[in-house]
C-alpha cells in the first residue's frame, strides 16, 4: 500500500513535492498556516536555474506554464558604486539560463496543478510528537489534530518539524535587509528607474548595499543591506519615519537616485534579518520524517533558496514514488543526495553575500560577474 504523505508548508518546495506525488498517484495532504492562497504577498522575482529549479518544474510537468510567465529582459544585471557609477553591466540576451519570474505567479501555477482538496488552509502547526513506528501526532493552532505516517517539514526557516531530527537553530549572520518598493518609477522616480535599468541592480559599498529588481508594472522591488549587529536594529519600528531616517543616514553621500529606494516607498519597509543554519547541517535517519528547503538548509539569499527547495521536492517525490513499499529507503536516497548539494549551495551563498559587501565592494562582485581574477580596485 502507498504511504500517504503529510506535508507541512505550501511554499514552492512543498507544492512541487505534492505535485510530483500527485502525478505518480501517491496521496498527499499539505497543511498551510496561511488562511488562503491570497492571505499575503509572496515576494518578488526569482531567477529559476536550468540545473535545479527548471529540472524540478519539468518533473512537475509544468515547464510550459513556467515559460509563459517569464519576465523577458529580467536577467540583465548592473553593478554600481555608491555615487551611481556603473562598474559592470550585462544585458539580457536570452542565453543566461536563469529566467526571472514572480514568486507569486510561480506559486499560482503550482496551486492550480493540484486538486483543491490537497491543501488545508489555516492550519498552523503548533506541536508535533513522535509516536513510534514512523508515526507522528500533529496538533494545529486551531486545536485540530492528525497522525502522519510520513511527515515532510517544508515549513521554512523556523520549522516546527526540524526539532524531530536536529537541534540546529538558525543564527543571525550579521547582515539585515530592509525591503522596500517603489511604484510607477518611470514617472515618479525617473533617475532611479534609469539607474536600475531593466533587470537586477547591485549598488554596493563595504558593509552596505541596495539590491533591486525591476518588476512588471513599473515597480522596483529593493532590499537595502546593512551589515550591523542585531542590537542596531532592535526596537526600530519601520512604520515610523525615525526608523527609515536611521537607515537612510547610513547611506549619507550616496547618489539620490539610489537613496530614493530607501526613502521613497509608499508602504512601510519591512526588516528582514538574515539567519542561516550551519552549512553542513544534516541529521541521522529517523523513521517517518524528513525536511526540505529552508527547513533543511537555510542559507543567505543568493538566488539558490527557491531553486533548491523545488529540486528537493521533485527528488523527494520521485524517490517516494519509486519505492512506495520501502519509505525509509526512499528517504535515505533523497537525503544522501540533498545533504552534499545543500552544503555546497550554502557555502556558495555565504561567499556571494561576502562578495557583495566585503571591503572591495562593489568591485568584488563586478569581477565575479566578469569572470576576472581578483583585482586591486
Amino acid at each position: 500500500m502507498t504511504t500517504p504523505v503529510t506535508i507541512i508548508g505550501a511554499g514552492l518546495g512543498g507544492l512541487v513535492l505534492a505535485r510530483v506525488l500527485h502525478l505518480h498517484g501517491v496521496p498527499a495532504t499539505v497543511y498551510e498556516a496561511d488562511a488562503s492562497a491570497e492571505a499575503r504577498t509572496q515576494g518578488g522575482q526569482l531567477d529559476i536555474h536550468e540545473h535545479d529549479g527548471q529540472v524540478a518544474l519539468k518533473a512537475a510537468g509544468l515547464i510550459d506554464e513556467f515559460r509563459a510567465i517569464i519576465h523577458r529582459g529580467g536577467e540583465a544585471a548592473r553593478v554600481l558604486d555608491r555615487r551611481g557609477g556603473v562598474v559592470f553591466e550585462q544585458p539580457d540576451d536570452g542565453a543566461g539560463g536563469r529566467p526571472e519570474v514572480l514568486r507569486g505567479d510561480l506559486r499560482r501555477i503550482l496551486l492550480r496543478s493540484l486538486p483543491p482538496e490537497t491543501i488545508r488552509w489555516g492550519r498552523k502547526l503548533d506541536r508535533v510528537v513522535a509516536l513510534g513506528d514512523g508515526r507522528h501526532a500533529l496538533t494545529f493552532a486551531d486545536g485540530s489534530t492528525v497522525t502522519s505516517r510520513l511527515l515532510v517539514g517544508a515549513d521554512g526557516a523556523w520549522s516546527k518539524v526540524r526539532p524531530l531530527l536536529s537541534q540546529a537553530v538558525p543564527e543571525y549572520i550579521g547582515t539585515s535587509f530592509v525591503e522596500t518598493y517603489l511604484h510607477d518609477v518611470d514617472t515618479r522616480f525617473p533617475a532611479t528607474a534609469e539607474a536600475a535599468g531593466g533587470g537586477a541592480l547591485f549598488a554596493l559599498a563595504p558593509g552596505q548595499g541596495v539590491f533591486t529588481h525591476r518588476e512588471a508594472g513599473g515597480v522596483l522591488h529593493a532590499y537595502v543591506a546593512l551589515s550591523r549587529p542585531a542590537a542596531w536594529f532592535a526596537g526600530l519600528d519601520f512604520a515610523s519615519a525615525a526608523a527609515i531616517a536611521k537607515v537612510a543616514a547610513e547611506f549619507d553621500g550616496w547618489a539620490p537616485a539610489l537613496t530614493a529606494l530607501i526613502t521613497g516607498g509608499e508602504a512601510a519597509p519591512v526588516l528582514r534579518m538574515l539567519h542561516a543554519l550551519p552549512t553542513d547541517h544534516r541529521w541521522g535517519r529517523r523513521p517517518g520524517v524528513t525536511l526540505l528547503g529552508d527547513a533543511a538548509h537555510l542559507a543567505p539569499p543568493a538566488g539558490e533558496g527557491a531553486n533548491l527547495a523545488m529540486l528537493d521536492g521533485a527528488e523527494l517525490g520521485a524517490a517516494i514514488a519509486a519505492r512506495p513499499d520501502d519509505i525509509e529507503a526512499a528517504l535515505g536516497v533523497y537525503e544522501a543526495a540533498m545533504f552534499p548539494r545543500s552544503r555546497s549551495a550554502a557555502e556558495d551563498s555565504h561567499r556571494m553575500l561576502a562578495l557583495c559587501l566585503d571591503g572591495r565592494a562593489p568591485y568584488s562582485l563586478a569581477d565575479f560577474f566578469a569572470g576576472a581574477p581578483a583585482s586591486t580596485h
